[in-house]
Parts: C-alpha cells; structure tokens; sequence
C-alpha cells in the first residue's frame, strides 16, 4: 500500500514543474498547459486528504474543479486560437491587446 506522504510529495513535484513552467515558458498553450498541470496537482491534494482523512469532501471539491477546469480549456483555448489567427504568435511576450 502506497503511503499518503508519496502521493503529496508528487503533489508537490508536480505543482513545482508546472510552476516553473508557467514562469519560464513564453508560449500561451505551454503556459496554460503549466496552469493545468498545478491545478491536478492540487486536485491530488484534495483527493488525498479526502482519503486520508475518511471524508468525500475533498472528492465533491476535485469533481466541481475538473468541471470548471473542462469550462476553463474551451475558453482559454478558444482566445489562444482568436489571439493566434490576430497575430500570428502566441508568444506572451508579443503579445500586448492593448496597443493597435
């Protein structure tokens, strides 16, 4: 049996990876990919406390949040395509909307 402490300790490496990825990386989708990546990564927290601690609060939490995150793709990817066929780049540092 896998101990809980192995499972937050992943947690935490995966959290770490997709944070120096989100402020290292320059292109949107691997930006965005970073921020998926820290949210499952959270989302293994709350399943693991969930278990370790008897409840299905943490399970109901992770359930509304893949939810939200599955609103949140079709979005973001939606304005990474529009921003993409405007500029031709999906270079964050290029990228300003604000100018003309």
């Amino acid at each position: 049996m896998i101990q809980p402490a192995a499972y937050l300790y992943l947690a935490a490496i995966l959290f770490a990876v997709g944070l120096v990825g989100v402020l290292i990386r320059r292109e949107a989708i691997i930006i965005f990919m970073c921020i998926e990546l820290m949210l499952n990564a959270v989302n293994l927290t709350f399943v693991t406390f969930s278990r370790l601690l008897g409840s299905i609060d943490g399970q109901v939490i992770v359930f509304f949040s893949l939810a939200v995150a599955a609103a949140e793709v079709v979005v973001g990817l939606g304005i990474i395509v529009a921003i993409f066929r405007h500029r031709a780049t999906t270079d964050v540092d290029q990228l300003n909307l604000l100018k003309l």
